[in-house]
């Protein structure tokens, strides 16, 4: 069984040697193709069911088409694109999500710049002083 796992780890990295591989936008697509997928399922107009097949389908084949791809620069230059648009969007769900996890901080905006300010959770009522402006203000933490 070990051979064999070696066999086709050997053919896949001999396959996929000078091919882009994937990235964000690769990932994107991914997500779209599952949700479309998924609604296609749902969907009770058989027509309605088929555009989302095809599109669903489309989606796909870009996304091997981008993973096997040679040519580097047009699918950075199309990741960097894709990047542009959507990436202050992934950047406030992580910044969320890193927040959501911290347990020993509280985050605050600053009332004055909007500065998010991180500190100790647990210490009661205290005095914030932000860096970006300077503003002094009590929160409860």
């Amino acid at each position: 069984m070990n051979g064999v796992l070696f066999v086709i780890r050997n053919f896949i990295q001999r396959l996929m040697y000078g091919r882009y591989g994937t990235d964000q936008l690769n990932l994107f697509l991914l997500v779209v193709f599952f949700l479309l997928w998924l609604a296609q399922a749902f969907v009770r107009n058989q027509i309605a069911a088929a555009v989302l097949s095809w599109v669903s389908l489309l989606l796909a084949a870009a996304m091997i088409f981008r993973i096997m791809s040679r040519n580097y620069s047009r699918r950075r230059a199309e990741n960097d694109a894709f990047l542009k648009v959507f990436g202050p969007v992934i950047h406030w769900f992580k910044r969320k999500r890193n927040q959501a996890r911290d347990k020993d901080h509280v985050y605050f905006k600053c009332p004055t710049c909007s500065q998010t300010l991180r500190v100790p959770r647990g210490k009661g009522k205290i005095s914030i002083t932000c860096r970006n402006c300077g503003t002094v203000f009590q929160e409860k933490t």
